[in-house]
């Protein structure tokens, strides 16, 4: 088991970790919602290779289908094509209503408007897609649909060319001036951090010699209730237990998805399930549970110190 922490040891921001298989992970040329993700039609396959000379690629009976979620929904394009922004709330949502600046974290699936055929989704990929809102980071029809959504909430974007990609094909299908409708559940609404909210040892006692996992809650959040196997979004500052020495903070970066299933970072997925969305957690976590008896002298954790942290949940899925 690969032992690191979502945003620990790395430079990634809004890594997800949901602690699924990894048959459904996306390559970095898939499809989406995003200008700058999106590959053009003359850029070529989109599996991920690189097309050297001389490599056989395996066939499908070698490797069969890809996987399907089954909980990806089915999409009901509209009566007619869309000439402005359409939102459509679906299911109603809960928590905070996203604005420009918040990270949106959302499962989706796209269309083309006029007859139905999908050009890409997250649900297959197993991977939900954050999209800070009104950075241009996608099309304008989500910077513009989005605000105002909820967590928990499915929305359906039926979005005219112009809000799109306008005059620009993207591939085979979706062509020039063509309207899109998306299918948008959103699992969590997050504010930007302040750091000045970011917490510090106060209420966290020195831990060494743990031998298992252990949770306190320093303030009890009112919000959904993580369960086993769900995924969190939080802010964490993780501590050195024998001293308090603040090694790692999210807090001066931007939140992160970790997981609590199979496969999850240990001290998460036993430190994590019961919290409430708005509380705050210290979690003691014994080397066992983390990097192991080495521990990670890159983050400044020696062999055999226990590490600690302080949780703030912000959004469950």
């Amino acid at each position: 088991m690969r032992r690191t922490l979502p945003l620990l040891v790395a430079a990634t921001l809004l890594v997800a970790a949901c602690g699924g298989s990894d048959d459904g992970a996306a390559t970095d040329d898939t499809t989406a919602p995003a200008d700058s993700a999106a590959p053009a039609a003359d850029e070529g396959a989109t599996d991920g290779s690189d097309g050297a000379a001389g490599e056989t690629e395996p066939s499908f009976e070698d490797v069969g289908p890809p996987p399907t979620n089954p909980d990806k929904p089915e999409v009901e394009i509209p009566a007619e094509i869309p000439e402005e922004l359409q939102v459509t709330v679906l299911e109603e949502g809960a928590g905070p209503v996203a604005d420009a600046g918040d990270t949106v974290i959302v499962d989706y699936v796209g269309v083309r408007s006029s007859d139905g055929v999908e050009f890409d989704n997250s649900y297959d990929r197993f991977e939900p897609f954050p999209v800070v809102l009104g950075t241009g980071s996608v099309i304008q029809g989500w910077d513009d649909g989005l605000v105002g959504a909820q967590s928990g909430a499915r929305i359906q974007l039926d979005i005219p060319s112009d809000l799109a990609y306008g005059a620009e094909a993207r591939g085979d299908i979706i062509g020039e001036n063509e309207a899109l409708t998306f299918l948008v559940d959103v699992r969590a609404v997050i504010q930007p951090p302040d750091p000045s909210e970011a917490p510090d040892e106060a209420g966290v006692d020195p831990s060494e010699g743990a031998t298992d996992t252990t949770a306190t809650d320093l303030s009890e959040g009112d919000g959904a209730e993580l369960e086993q196997g769900q995924t969190g979004v939080i802010n964490y500052v993780l501590f050195r237990g024998d001293n308090l020495e603040v090694l790692e903070s999210s807090w001066v970066a931007e939140p992160v998805q970790v997981g609590t299933g199979e496969g999850s970072f240990p001290g998460f997925a036993k430190g994590l399930p019961g919290m409430k969305v708005g509380g705050r957690r210290a979690i003691v976590i014994p080397p066992a549970d983390a990097f192991g008896p080495d521990g990670n002298p890159q983050l400044g954790l020696p062999s055999g110190v226990d590490m600690i942290v302080v949780v703030d949940l912000l959004g469950v899925y």
